[in-house]
């Protein structure tokens, strides 16, 4: 598989952009090679600048899960467009994105909407703060909830991609009232709530996704709210990768623990920019106009991004594709771990809804020391092989592949064989 056009691309991109990329998990530094440039993409396949196409579980790392161009989306969409881009002003559809937020996830009376991701993942953290009158935070190693300087410690996603433990420019003070605890570790927990006395919360994924896909085990989350009510300190649960991602509303829903503010992104905005956190009205009401937590955004609830959001949760709810997800994660799973076994390939798989990953080691993955323990060169030459036979995964061993509701049988058949291919140029290398 050629890709001259690409290349091309990169080294024009070298010099205005930094890297060529405006996401480092974008740079391919992890599996070697330089990236490869997407010129569009429909349904479950994305076609790069030299026209090759791919079946896509990438899907801009987890929004597109109605795949890419889903006709309903894009309909709203130009609709919203012949009525203005941005007000600076409230609207309607801002509105009925929130009302439909809040009435598919328990304990969520109200919402605000931001940005992206790290937006509410920040907001989120400043809120349990305001309301708690406390200020550390308690964060998981592996767990990562976007660059906000606070949490740029023990992070996943790209700085786990890149091997970094942390980032330049984030100096001491900034994460001096941030704790990490591990992953399925109660007792880590435990010792930072007998060592301080004012911890303003804990924040969580419910499902890791950033070291991988990682599941909490034994009743962990639920552990972690019996602790934060015990200690008047709030559980933030950041469901920006997993909100509606298992089912209509949030996982914390499945796994059996209602958090005091949930964060939100990607799906919520089906492939532009928005990002939510919520909560009860009790804490809400600190946010201001209503209350003294001041947080602000010029283009948030942006009417383009609310008819993409508002059309995808919409169509999301009437497709419910979430039994299909998850019959099809199986049969991934299935390929994977039989085509190990066939090419004598150390490899653990982990999955959850629509969210499965390949650990290329021997063993469970439940943290980040164990996720870390994988074989980054292994995934490199599976990658590589992967996208010679047309499947684009993200460019990263700690990074999810993602399901969407456009994917055809053939995608997946396609996908089989590719998995068996890689597998063996794995064993061969």
């Amino acid at each position: 598989m050629k890709h001259t056009k690409s290349e091309k691309l990169y080294q024009e991109g070298l010099e205005h952009l930094v890297g060529a990329v405006n996401s480092p998990v974008r740079a391919f530094s992890s599996v070697g090679g330089n990236p490869i440039f997407i010129e569009r993409a429909d349904g479950s396949e994305i076609v790069d600048v030299d026209g090759n196409k791919y079946v896509d579980y990438v899907l801009s790392y987890g929004p597109m899960i109605l795949g890419h161009r889903h006709g309903r989306v894009r309909r709203n969409v130009r609709k919203a467009l012949r009525n203005g881009y941005s007000f600076g002003a409230s609207t309607k559809s801002e509105i009925r994105l929130a009302k439909i937020i809040c009435d598919a996830i328990p304990g969520m009376d109200k919402v605000r909407l931001v940005n992206s991701g790290t937006e509410a993942v920040f907001s989120a953290i400043r809120l349990a703060r305001a309301f708690t009158g406390r200020d550390k935070i308690v964060k998981f190693a592996g767990c990562y909830h976007g660059h906000a300087d606070s949490l740029l410690i023990a992070a996943g996603s790209g700085l786990a991609t890149l091997s970094l433990p942390g980032s330049k420019g984030v100096p001491a003070a900034a994460v001096a009232n941030t704790l990490i605890a591990n992953y399925n570790d109660l007792e880590s927990v435990k010792r930072h709530f007998e060592q301080h006395d004012d911890i303003a919360g804990i924040i969580i994924e419910p499902i890791a996704g950033n070291m991988g896909v990682v599941l909490p085990q034994d009743n962990f989350l639920q552990e972690l709210k019996a602790i934060c009510e015990d200690n008047g300190a709030l559980l933030i649960v950041d469901e920006v990768m997993t909100g509606f991602r298992a089912k209509f509303g949030v996982t914390q829903e499945i796994l059996g623990v209602e958090a005091d503010i949930t964060c939100l992104g990607k799906i919520i905005g089906g492939g532009f920019p928005v990002g939510a956190y919520g909560a009860r009205n009790e804490i809400m009401e600190m946010v201001a106009p209503l209350g003294e937590m001041y947080q602000a955004g010029t283009l948030s609830g942006n009417p383009i991004a609310m008819a993409a959001g508002i059309s995808t949760l919409l169509e999301l709810k009437s497709q419910n594709p979430f039994a299909e997800f998850e019959e099809v994660a199986g049969r991934l799973e299935s390929a994977l771990l039989k085509s190990a076994k066939r090419h004598h390939v150390d490899l653990t798989v982990n999955r959850f809804g629509s969210m499965i990953n390949p650990f290329f080691k021997k063993g469970a993955v439940t943290n980040f020391a164990d996720a870390q323990e994988s074989d980054t060169e292994k995934f490199a030459v599976f990658f590589w092989s992967m996208i010679n036979s047309g499947i684009f995964l993200p460019p990263s061993q700690f990074e999810a592949w993602f399901l969407c509701s456009a994917l055809s049988d053939e995608d997946i058949v396609k996908t089989i064989d590719a998995i068996d291919v890689a597998m063996k140029a794995v064993a061969n290398a």
